[in-house]
């Protein structure tokens, strides 16, 4: 069987793993771990709190040298809700495209992984290469630290880091931070008729969402050469709750949030903006009858952005690879693991097969094209930590 074919064997098997966020990964970690040991890895595993999900990492070749990691999420976004024409955990091809949740983010750059790994010859690598397999990217990337910490402390800091998030196999060098936080504004219930014997939580939150409206129009005015997409800063609400009755002032209000900034920009400057203003602005007001008001603001995740790593010559020697298609901004509005891996100062880049388009959608694809140029990267990267180097 060629590499290519055992690469859609391998996403076949994992598609099969439903490995959304909200369920646990082990299944899939303990096949993994099994195939790869077999094949010559040395594997290292971290938890989550209650150990009901787990990062994998797989080292081959010698244990020090300046390594390779090939970084990819295990787990998958839900599929509720959406109308599919063919079962999400069942590949199915279709005129060159394999159909299944996770197919192109990012189950199919890990089977290209394992599948070169399997078919290498591991005798020949005289620098190491590290497969690495998180959890948990998909609500904040917040499993994917653990691994890192291992990873230094354990085996050491490795030349490169390649995350393989699909970018239709084109560079990207560097993508905005994510930023999200609950807010939870309480205030005094009342009757309706009596406002001055309470404090309204929604009239508060409802001040604060216009604010941080004002905040984004103003990120999105400024103007920026970025070549992410969209190229400036984004601000947006997407939950909110409160109240009991329209004749009852209300006394709680709570809402999510999230900005994503550009990777040039300080991810903490809106959140500190916002906290300044509410504390000139909207908690006097509220507590002017309610004294005991109060506005509490906390993170659910903060993704760090991914910015260039020239000092490291990483573009310059992905870009000089096969498979890897030309083009690009090198910059994108998503979020990876790479900024996780970079802020522990970790050179790192992104490129992988698929197309974001096709991340989080119903009837999610994967072309068959894209597999074998990415194929060919991961085969040349091997190579590149062989004898022959």
């Amino acid at each position: 069987m060629s590499v290519n074919q055992k690469s859609i064997e391998r996403l076949s098997e994992l598609v099969a793993f439903p490995t959304v966020s909200r369920e646990s990964n082990l299944a899939l970690i303990d096949w993994a771990e099994a195939l790869l040991t077999e094949r010559g890895g040395r594997c290292r595993r971290t938890w989550n709190a209650d150990r009901t999900k787990a990062n994998l990492l797989v080292s081959f070749g010698p244990e020090t040298g300046p390594g390779v990691v090939l970084s990819g999420h295990t787990d998958v976004v839900p599929v509720d809700g959406q109308d599919w024409s063919t079962d999400p955990f069942i590949l199915t091809e279709i005129n060159g495209r394999l159909y299944g949740r996770g197919s192109a983010d990012m189950k199919g750059f890990l089977a290209v992984c394992m599948a070169c790994l399997e078919s290498a010859d591991i005798d020949a690598l005289t620098a190491p290469i590290h497969l690495a397999m998180s959890y948990d990217e998909e609500v904040g990337c917040i499993g994917v630290d653990g691994l890192i910490e291992d990873l230094i402390s354990h085996v050491g800091r490795p030349e490169r880091v390649l995350i393989g998030e699909p970018t239709s196999m084109e560079v990207v060098k560097a993508h905005k931070s994510i930023n999200v936080f609950k807010t939870v504004v309480t205030g005094q219930a009342a009757h309706s008729s009596q406002p001055h014997r309470g404090g309204g939580a929604i009239f508060a939150a409802s001040r604060m969402i216009e604010k941080l409206y004002q905040l984004g129009e103003s990120k999105r005015l400024e103007g920026s050469t970025s070549g992410a997409e969209p190229p400036y800063t984004t601000v947006q609400v997407g939950l909110i709750e409160g109240g009991t009755a329209v004749n009852i002032l209300p006394a709680r209000c709570e809402f999510q949030w999230e900005y994503r900034a550009l990777p040039d920009e300080d991810p903490d400057e809106i959140i500190n903006a916002l906290n300044a203003w509410v504390e000139e602005n909207v908690l006097p007001d509220l507590r002017r009858y309610a004294p005991s008001a109060s506005v509490v603001t906390e993170a659910i995740a903060r993704v760090p952005p991914l910015t260039p790593s020239d000092e490291s010559g990483i573009e310059s020697w992905l870009r000089a690879l096969p498979g890897v298609a030309p083009g690009g901004t090198g910059e994108v509005g998503f979020a990876t693991e790479g900024g996780n891996f970079k802020s522990a100062g970790l050179p790192s880049i992104v490129c992988g097969p698929g197309s974001i388009d096709q991340a989080h959608q119903p009837d999610e694809f994967i072309e068959i094209e894209q597999l074998d140029r990415c194929v060919q990267l991961v085969q040349a990267i091997i190579a590149g930590q062989s004898s022959s180097r």
